[in-house]
């Protein structure tokens, strides 16, 4: 019975002394680790200093951007500006665009005008040919051939029948023949004149390379040196343009 009690009183003991020093390793395990929370507290809170420093200055400045903000009339009218300067530009470029147009009617209308008026620029050329063919036809019969033959004196034999024609002589062949080959040389003329060709003879006039062709230059007392002394073939103009060049003889200059 004794030795009952005294083991119980033993495991009390035992107990009570486990369970203090368990309290007392527990106390210093949570003041360690106490001491080492506010360790890190101390050293988080000197590293981070500058970053909430910042984060503090971040507010002030939102503030003063708050602050100077502008207000919707203000953004409107600067949207309102910058549409009006779009507009201006595009005003500009149109009338830049209009102008470019019309110019170019303008030349359309002018490039249409000239291919009209010179379209026959190579016709009419080959046609001068046959004009001066018709021109050297009239000038190599004298003017004296195409006098009319005197009237003879004899009376008519009563004997000659009246229904017989009477005969043609080689003159009025040749007269008749000349009046002929000068109406078409005019009429030819004046067609070409209906299309603004026209020619033009230089004699007596001063020599004009963009005009003239000089064939030979001559000598002539009297004379103004570079002259033009003969046209041997009249020169032909289209509108203001020169169809063919005359050609002609020039005065020469003797003083040098």
């Amino acid at each position: 019975m004794f030795n009952t009690q005294a083991a119980q009183v033993f495991r009390s003991c035992t107990g009570a002394l486990s369970s203090r020093t368990l309290a007392r390793t527990s106390v210093n395990v949570a003041g360690r680790r106490a001491a080492l929370a506010m360790r890190s507290r101390q050293y988080s809170d000197k590293a981070q200093s500058p970053e909430e420093s910042k984060k503090s200055e971040e507010p002030s400045e939102e503030n003063e951007k708050d602050e100077v903000e502008v207000s919707p009339e203000t953004t409107l009218l600067h949207k309102l500006k910058a549409e009006e300067a779009k507009v201006a530009d595009c005003m500009s470029r149109l009338r830049y665009l209009q102008a470019d147009f019309l110019n170019l009617q303008r030349n359309a209308a002018r490039e249409k005008e000239q291919a009209r008026d010179f379209a026959i620029s190579r016709f009419a050329g080959d046609l001068l040919e046959t004009v001066d063919v018709l021109s050297m036809a009239l000038k190599s019969v004298p003017k004296s051939a195409l006098a009319p033959p005197p009237e003879s004196s004899d009376a008519p034999s009563s004997t000659s029948s009246s229904d017989a024609p009477a005969e043609k002589s080689p003159a009025t062949h040749l007269r008749e023949l000349y009046e002929g080959v000068e109406a078409t040389q005019r009429l030819l003329l004046h067609t070409l004149f209906k299309h603004h060709v026209k020619p033009f003879d230089p004699t007596g006039e001063a020599f004009d390379p963009n005009k003239h062709e000089a064939l030979y230059q001559a000598p002539i007392p009297g004379k103004e040196p570079g002259t033009v002394l003969e046209c041997q073939k009249v020169g032909y103009t289209i509108k203001d343009r020169v169809l063919r060049a005359a050609q002609v003889g020039v005065v020469q200059d003797t003083s040098s």
